[in-house]
């Protein structure tokens, strides 16, 4: 059973990368030759690029998720905030494949919505990104004191 749920995690996680790439090159050629390729945490473009900016988001995304996908093969090889002993490996290795899968839905989903905010601010400047950045970077930070207590739950 467990194995079979992080499967389905693990499609999902790639599924976000394909459509982040599918977007980004169903979108591309309605781009204007100048884009927003950064932003600051009020949401305010700060820097422009070339349009061949675009693909830095699935770039970034397709190399996170082969990063964690090899994390989550070779746990051993992993630094951890508790020790490692025969008792608790298991529930160790356990959380940290699944905290690594919700970490990268958080991530993927930021990273989606960068995306969308950019290529709507390059045809409106008036576009609003759907999720303020600030609440999507506050749930990363936040996920990390929860990983680290049920961590230490199982030491």
């Amino acid at each position: 059973m467990e194995n079979a749920l992080l499967t389905i995690v693990d499609v999902l996680n790639f599924g976000c990368v394909a459509f982040l790439w599918w977007f980004t090159i169903k979108n591309y050629n309605d781009l204007p030759q100048r884009i927003p390729v950064h932003f600051d945490l009020e949401g305010k473009p700060d820097r422009f690029g070339s349009k061949i900016y675009a693909f830095l988001m699935p770039l970034l995304g397709i190399l996170m998720y082969l990063l964690f996908m090899f994390i989550t093969k070779h746990p051993e090889d992993s630094n951890f905030p508790v020790e490692i002993t025969e008792q608790n490996q298991e529930a160790q290795f356990l959380i940290m494949k699944i905290a690594l899968r919700i970490l990268f839905i958080l991530l993927a989903m930021i990273f989606l919505n960068i995306q969308d905010y950019t290529f709507r601010y390059s045809v409106n400047e008036n576009a609003k990104p759907r999720i303020p950045m600030i609440v999507a970077i506050l749930c990363v930070v936040g996920f990390v004191p929860l990983l680290l207590f049920i961590t230490h739950l199982f030491k």
